[in-house]
């Protein structure tokens, strides 16, 4: 589009590239198996040399999916915008960013002007009170987000986060909380920067002043007395462990619930949770504790840190995949790689008998090798349940933590990882 309009990219010092979708990951050899992803990564490349737009590409070390290699980078700071050619820019808010997804003409106008036109949002703040039970994740707190206000309520907001839950999270769990706002319909997640945000950052390679860094973003962040758009409270301690039954975020249970009966839904819910339902082989009043499972994927945007895999690793350690499942854990970048391999972390999920893969976006979405077969059903750490997400059109996908994800591999089916295995 640039060439065709005889344009350039005049600020590539504020352009960054990485590819994650399309890579395998079970090998960096070239070319790639696939010759449509193989034509791409090679324009990536050419295009960003010709450009002058930095690329981590797969040799270099620094490769992964873009929502991991950014903040690692320390590329997303406090106050920016942000903007990526993928729906799961809202990561980027844990920051305190302004961070949202564009389609392909709005990366040509950003890429020629550094600008766009956006219509501006509501801000709802979503509240979480107290402190959260053990065993619940920032994966289960934004589950539970979703299944309340459902998939389209964010639908012209902008959601930012707070209470006393939020600001126990990690920059990781709050990376992942962002992360899932699209899945609620906002096209922004926002967490106000805090002590915890300015020490993840500190002596990150693009924190080039920390100083202003940390004063920029204590002058953005939001006001005590801010006025929001609209208000919603959750109490953290009525939060517990979830899983999705469905074929959208939304259709999602606490590991301890029954299977909705259709005519308890809402009447605009109730065709879609037929299809669910028929998709998935379940019926109303099942429990989700006990669906025997076929694969387990931990990584994606979504959980694909290095905190998730401890998380995981610390279930999986001593103990075996059952033989019915096979179990992949994927690193969300080259570093997350390094970082695990130095604790341990691969040796604890080989022995355990998981594949330890390399950095990607693997089995989150079907744009590589890493796929469903036929009807299989996989405990995801990944973000979408959509039907032929996970590459295959009968696959189907159950969301969850990465705790309760390697807890399922061990069991062979879901289970309660409260209870232990």
């Amino acid at each position: 589009m640039l060439r065709a309009s005889g344009r350039t990219v005049p600020f590539a010092k504020n352009t960054f590239a990485t590819a994650d979708h399309i890579v395998p990951t079970d090998t960096i050899r070239r070319p790639y198996s696939d010759p449509l992803a193989e034509e791409m990564l090679r324009t990536l490349e050419s295009n960003t040399r010709e450009y002058g737009i930095t690329y981590f590409g797969p040799e270099s070390g620094k490769q992964g999916v873009i929502h991991v290699v950014g903040p690692e980078k320390g590329l997303t700071q406090p106050g920016m915008t942000i903007a990526c050619g993928d729906s799961h820019t809202a990561t980027h808010g844990a920051f305190g960013a302004i961070a949202f997804g564009v389609g392909t003409s709005q990366i040509r106008d950003i890429l020629a002007t550094q600008t766009m036109a956006i219509e501006k949002p509501g801000v709802r703040r979503i509240v979480v009170n107290g402190r959260r039970p053990g065993g619940v994740s920032a994966k289960d707190i934004i589950l539970a987000i979703i299944r309340r206000l459902g998939v389209m309520g964010g639908l012209g907001y902008a959601y930012e986060y707070a209470g006393e839950a939020i600001s126990e999270l990690s920059m990781e769990e709050r990376m992942t909380l962002c992360n899932m706002s699209i899945e609620g319909g906002a096209r922004v997640g926002y967490v106000s920067p805090d002590d915890t945000t300015y020490k993840w950052l500190r002596d990150r390679p693009f924190v080039r002043d920390y100083d202003s860094m940390r004063a920029f973003g204590e002058e953005m962040k939001s006001d005590a007395d801010a006025v929001f758009d609209d208000k919603v409270v959750f109490s953290a301690a009525e939060i517990k462990p979830m899983v999705t039954w469905g074929i959208n975020p939304g259709q999602t249970i606490a590991i301890d619930e029954t299977l909705p009966q259709i005519t308890s839904l809402p009447v605009s819910e109730r065709e879609n949770a037929k299809r669910a339902y028929e998709h998935m082989g379940f019926s109303p009043g099942e429990k989700i504790i006990g669906k025997k499972i076929d694969v387990v994927f931990i990584g994606s945007c979504t959980n694909g840190r290095l905190s998730d895999l401890r998380e995981a690793a610390s279930i999986a350690r001593g103990r075996k995949v059952a033989s019915s499942v096979r179990a992949l854990v994927v690193p969300g970048s080259q570093e997350v790689a390094a970082a695990a391999v130095s604790e341990g972390l691969d040796a604890v999920f080989t022995e355990a008998g998981f594949e330890w893969r390399l950095a990607g976006c693997s089995m989150c979405l079907g744009m590589n090798p890493d796929k469903l077969e036929g009807r299989q059903l996989s405990a995801s750490t990944s973000n979408r349940n959509f039907i032929g997400r996970q590459g295959s059109a009968r696959g189907r996908t159950l969301l969850m933590s990465p705790a309760m994800a390697a807890t399922a591999a061990i069991a062979g089916e879901i289970a309660d990882m409260r209870r232990g295995i």
